[in-house]
């Protein structure tokens, strides 16, 4: 195949968005000398900032459905002349832009009627493995295209002045500890995680350690853990590209299953993430990908005697289930290897 003019689009959250990263790079390696374009976000267009294997980010704003702006943004996308489009997320406003846009192959994920109706070539969950990871969901768009991916795991990609600032974060945290400890308390409702409490303890008891220097990562951190003794909050009401600089800067992240989580896997930071062993959301489909990753679930009879049925209402409490003390255990076994 020659090379192609690719429009890649992710139009949803952080931990998608990233875990699409893996696709132009995939796509370059096989067909050097493309054009590919990503369709994102504002709120996630910084993780594709300095991406060398992106030529030009779109921002998609989902809010604004009024004619003028629809027939806006295909205007936009007509320019590029782009010969592939692949949209990760269906999305029926998306798939008429991308094909009033004239943009002759298009990959979509399921199948829609929008889909039957424009035309839409689709790759097909219907025979949905949990022991395939998302990221690999995504790449059989690129095999749709003839072309056998290498590897699937992300990235976040870090100018020399990102860096710089990076090591001066790391200098400053280290000046009188030994280990910086980030831990990120919200999850977005879209997946089980500890209540506050839990984290608050934990937060308490590595930040009494002299050895280590513990991080907020939050930008909206609940009341509970704010202004808590000996605790830095870097990320208060931040961009998500400086949310992105201070986790690079840190040595393990604890969190549940969520953005963060993958934001510190592309950077090769260490986690320590919690998760649930439902089909939905497992580990294998949705864990941390590329860096050091240690996975705490909850006892084989946790589900069975206290799982309330519901993901997002789950909060790990109760007998086999997961709390404070046993992730400073983990934590600590992770420092002392």
């Amino acid at each position: 195949m020659k090379k192609i003019r690719l429009l890649l689009s992710r139009i949803d959250r952080i931990g998608d968005v990233i875990l699409s990263t893996a696709i132009p790079r995939e796509v370059k390696k096989k067909l050097p000398g493309s054009f590919i374009a990503v369709l994102v976000k504002k709120y996630t267009k910084d993780i594709y900032l300095n991406n060398p294997y992106i030529d030009e980010i779109i921002v998609f704003d989902e809010a604004e459905k009024s004619q003028d702006k629809f027939w806006s943004i295909v205007s936009k996308i007509r320019k590029y002349k782009f010969t592939h489009a692949f949209m990760l997320l269906p999305n029926e406003r998306l798939n008429w832009i991308l094909f009033f846009s004239g943009i002759p192959k298009r990959i979509g994920v399921g199948r829609k009627l929008y889909q039957f109706l424009t035309f839409t070539k689709f790759v097909d969950r219907k025979k949905y493995i949990s022991l395939r990871h998302e990221a690999d969901y995504c790449m059989d768009m690129v095999r749709k295209i003839g072309i056998e991916p290498e590897s699937i795991e992300p990235e976040i990609f870090l100018s020399n002045e990102e860096k710089i600032f990076i090591e001066g974060k790391r200098n400053e945290y280290l000046k009188d500890h030994n280990f910086i400890v980030g831990i990120n308390v919200t999850s977005g409702n879209s997946a089980p995680n500890l209540p506050a409490a839990e984290y608050k303890k934990i937060t308490e008891k590595l930040a009494a350690d002299k050895n280590i220097k513990v991080v907020i990562t939050d930008n909206k951190p609940p009341k509970e853990l704010l202004n808590l003794e000996k605790v830095e909050y870097p990320n208060l009401n931040s961009p998500l590209r400086k949310s992105i600089l201070n986790i690079a800067a840190i040595d393990i992240l604890i969190s549940a299953s969520t953005g963060p989580m993958h934001i510190a896997a592309a950077l090769k930071v260490k986690t320590l993430s919690l998760f649930c062993p439902l089909t939905a959301c497992s580990p294998k489909l949705w864990g941390p990908l590329g860096n050091e990753s240690t996975i705490l679930l909850p006892k084989n009879e946790y589900c069975s005697n206290h799982c309330p049925g519901d993901p997002k209402i789950c909060n790990y409490s109760g007998d086999s289930g997961i709390d404070s003390s046993r992730i400073i255990a983990e934590l600590n076994h992770i420092i002392e290897k």
